[in-house]
């Protein structure tokens, strides 16, 4: 679809923020990965062939018994008899010795009737963000070539887990923010155009609402509910869709009796067209102004409820948790480190896109 001329200006200027725009990149580019981060952190290899026929365990389950094993639970891939199983094709000596025959494959000595060797592939980090690394040594453990950013506590790899973390963070932040300004906004017009008695009741439930000590009430939810994804998004947006509607009421009490406003009246428009088609547009400048505090807010709030032991599960993986072990395992400072760049790399890139975002919209301001 082509961009209207208003908008084709507006991309112009955004791309003229060269800030901005080269955030904006930076940005896609490791949310992109993040979103596929069961390829690149995982357990599981991506890819098996046994006896010819190709699995794909990241997707499906796949018991021991399905490559030649005795139990009925998951394969465990990284299990030296799962292995030579599936490398081997099933042979029953992998229980015996499973290394020994792998080698054997390995340098080509091995033969037996009906043999199809198979393969596994891997992720480029072979652990998932709840993996215990198995690394000799007392936790937490200083990065290497096995684990790039060392590992946790309790031997989980670091790396994986800012993987995922990032990608849990930027989705609870976009999920939030999407439907907080959805509601504020409409909120927010209401209120400024129409005015009167809903102004004014509105406003009290606002005061009222916004007086209400939202942690408190997150805590009080979680002792009786329990800690989840979800529950943690709905209880974020109660608290936290107010944030726009001042600034949008503000811009709508503003506009209401412009000229082009009582036009449209006139004319016969519908209220709601008037608001969302040719008011809304005028007050996206100041609407966009807040959304990166609501964004680098919504981030930081989750990473806050975390490092309380508020927030989500202690298995998830939270950025917020590797702070708090970062504070509780002061001799291992590449868990500061980590938690520190992390933070500071994504929330740097989301303030400088939705600056790039408000001043493209802004008609005042133009880049040479």
């Amino acid at each position: 679809m082509a961009l209207s001329p208003l908008n084709q200006r507006r991309w112009r200027n955004f791309r003229k923020n060269s800030r901005a725009f080269w955030s904006l990149i930076l940005f896609s580019i490791l949310f992109g990965l993040s979103l596929f981060a069961e390829f690149i952190a995982n357990d599981k290899p991506i890819l098996v062939s046994y006896r010819g026929e190709l699995r794909m365990p990241i997707f499906s389950f796949y018991p021991e018994t399905a490559f030649g094993g005795d139990f009925q639970t998951e394969a465990i891939y990284r299990d030296p008899e799962v292995q030579c199983l599936i490398v081997s094709g099933g042979i029953e000596d992998c229980f015996d010795d499973p290394e020994g025959i792998i080698e054997e494959i390995d340098a080509g000595t091995f033969a037996a009737d009906g043999f199809e060797q198979g393969w596994t592939l891997w992720p480029l980090i072979p652990y998932s963000f709840n993996t215990t690394v198995d690394r000799p040594g007392a936790a937490p453990l200083p990065p290497n070539e096995q684990n790039w950013l060392g590992t946790d506590d309790t031997k989980r790899d670091v790396l994986a887990r800012v993987i995922y973390g990032f990608r849990l963070s930027i989705l609870f932040a976009l999920i939030v923010t999407t439907v907080a300004s959805i509601i504020g906004i409409i909120a927010g017009a209401a209120q400024g155009f129409f005015g009167g008695r809903l102004d004014l009741f509105m406003q009290r439930i606002i005061e009222i609402w916004g007086a209400t000590p939202g942690l408190y009430v997150i805590i009080i939810m979680f002792s009786i509910f329990q800690r989840s994804f979800w529950m943690l998004v709905f209880i974020t947006i109660l608290f936290g869709w107010t944030a726009l509607v001042g600034v949008v009421r503000a811009e709508f009490l503003r506009a209401r009796n412009l000229e082009y406003v009582r036009a449209a009246r006139a004319l016969g428009v519908s209220d709601w067209t008037i608001m969302f088609r040719h008011m809304l547009p005028n007050a996206m400048v100041a609407t966009l102004t807040i959304l990166p505090f609501i964004v680098t807010g919504a981030i930081g709030g989750l990473a806050s409820l975390d490092f309380l032991g508020f927030g989500l599960p202690s298995s998830a993986p939270s950025l917020g948790e590797l702070t708090l072990q970062a504070k509780q395992n002061l001799q291992a400072p590449w868990l500061a480190f980590t938690a520190f760049f992390t933070f500071a790399i994504m929330l740097s890139l989301l303030v400088f896109i939705f600056e790039g975002v408000r001043d493209a919209f802004d008609p005042r301001k133009t880049f040479s």
